[in-house]
């Protein structure tokens, strides 16, 4: 399945959480928090607004976007606005 996204949303591939802590402790799924990292895999149109490309690692918040699974893969289609930074 192909999505774009339209103006200025931006879909975002989801970067899964270490599973296990530094000193060796494995976290289950569900006592993870989730992650506010990810890829960005595609933009939409409005290049005016649009200041990430493909290919970028961004930071976004917490309770942005609305999730969606393509290809059994969690991505995010986010407003610009709700990046916050790109992670280098």
């Amino acid at each position: 399945m192909k999505v774009k996204p339209l103006t200025d949303r931006v879909m975002v591939k989801l970067e899964k959480n270490e599973a296990k802590t530094a000193g060796g402790i494995i976290i289950p799924d569900t006592a993870q928090e989730k992650t506010q990292q990810g890829v960005v895999v595609e933009v939409g149109d409005d290049k005016d607004v649009i200041k990430v490309k493909a290919g970028q690692k961004v930071m976004y918040d917490k309770y942005a976007g609305t999730q969606i699974k393509i290809d059994g893969v969690e991505h995010l289609i986010l407003k610009m606005a709700d990046i916050i930074a790109v992670v280098e």
